[in-house]
């Protein structure tokens, strides 16, 4: 495998991406000089293979309907046992559009207009817009801050918030945004909870592949808790992984038998079938070449993660929570003082850079903004100097 080159520059604007070309749009940040550190996308070329894949399709020229999809499956199967130990028969996968779109579907199947979906927020800001597109309630269950200011369960607290129309809880594993991975133990707790209060479990480990080297292994929900299948969704892709999400393909892998079946009801009732492109995108990334293009991609995130957490840290009343899986760096501004409208126009304004806004993750999330650091580390070094000078009266 050729060496990735993740240091080089690729000037995104103007490509109909999200990321660089909305960015003005939303945050009022041009990015003709500004730094878009918003959208959960890389600034980075897939691996060779995944791109020599399109391109033998492209030269083909024909672009029927795709046939038999058994390499995908088998692709699937052999990533998932190779790099998380899950023995996945391939009958147990069903193709969505995505994640989010998996993620619909699920509520879709398995919840009925007014019930509620558990959320322990602040969490991905897409699983409340889908519950609440389906006419379904958003029950937001706030994550404990500990005395390190990391992420814990609150199973006290949300035992008291049930009211017995909850049907599902959506859990997003490792966490995002706050880049926790959760340990078995945890897992365990979750699938208990959801036994003891009948609950569908939604686990989405779209992250699953971007754990920081220092940080705990991934387990896998099936695994922690193989008790819950009966009750458990799986959703996996490797669109965040290999920086494909364009493709819009991702995988719910459901084993229990009535579950699936439920599942893939949906899917033939809304027409839903995976495309042509994506399907050879991911049997070409899950592969030895692809693995070893991961390997190098999480070292790097993990070098820009020290670069900013460093830089960041040392900010007085900054914190940068910190991050064992995914590239999105969480950052808690409550100790500047300064109110959300003043310390989000110092970024945007001030700094010129481009990062989501921690309220539309939910409860907990006002005081923070979450920054992409999935970009050529000379981005993420200016991004820190402007940083500090945006709040360089604090120091």
């Amino acid at each position: 495998m050729t060496k990735p080159d993740f240091d080089q520059i690729i000037d995104r604007v103007g490509t109909g991406c999200a990321k660089w070309d909305d960015m003005k749009t939303y945050y009022g940040v041009d990015p003709q000089d500004g730094i878009s550190m918003w959208v959960a996308d890389m600034d980075f070329r897939p691996p060779a293979i995944v791109q020599q894949a399109v391109d033998a399709q492209a030269a083909h020229g024909i672009y029927g309907y795709p046939g038999s999809n058994k390499p995908y499956l088998e692709a699937i199967r052999w990533w998932m046992q190779t790099r998380h130990g899950w023995q996945v028969q391939p009958d147990w996968v069903l193709t969505a559009a995505g994640l989010v779109n998996g993620t619909a579907l699920a509520v879709d199947a398995f919840t009925q207009p007014g019930d509620r979906v558990i959320l322990m927020t602040p969490v991905y800001h897409a699983f409340a817009r889908v519950i609440s597109a389906n006419d379904r309630e958003v029950a937001e269950f706030p994550l404990r801050l500990d005395e390190n200011r990391v992420y814990q369960m609150d199973w006290d607290a949300w035992a008291g918030q049930m009211t017995g129309r909850e049907k599902m809880l959506i859990l997003c594993s490792p966490h995002n945004p706050g880049g926790r991975v959760w340990s078995p133990e945890e897992l365990r707790e979750v699938a208990h909870f959801c036994k003891q209060h009948d609950l569908i479990l939604v686990s989405d480990e779209i992250h699953h592949d971007l754990i920081m080297p220092d940080a705990p292994r991934h387990s896998v929900t099936a695994l922690a808790a193989p008790d819950i299948t009966d009750r458990l969704i799986t959703l996996t892709a490797a669109t965040k992984t290999f920086n494909i999400a364009g493709a819009h393909i991702g995988n719910a892998i459901i084993p229990d038998p009535a579950l699936r079946a439920a599942y893939q009801g949906r899917q033939m009732a809304l027409g839903l079938s995976p495309g042509l492109f994506g399907q050879d995108m991911v049997t070409a990334a899950y592969s030895p070449e692809g693995a070893a293009w991961v390997d190098e991609l999480v070292a790097y995130i993990d070098g820009n993660r020290r670069l900013f957490d460093e830089g960041i840290n040392s900010i007085p009343g900054l914190h940068s929570m910190p991050l064992q899986a995914t590239y999105l760096a969480w950052v808690d501004f409550s100790g500047t003082g300064m109110s959300r409208e003043d310390f989000t126009a110092r970024v945007q304004d001030q700094a010129r850079i481009a990062a989501n806004h921690g309220p539309t993750f939910g409860q907990g999330g006002e005081d923070f903004l979450r920054f992409n650091l999935a970009t050529p580390r000379a981005r993420v070094r200016e991004a820190v100097q402007r940083m500090k000078q945006a709040f360089s009266d604090l120091q």
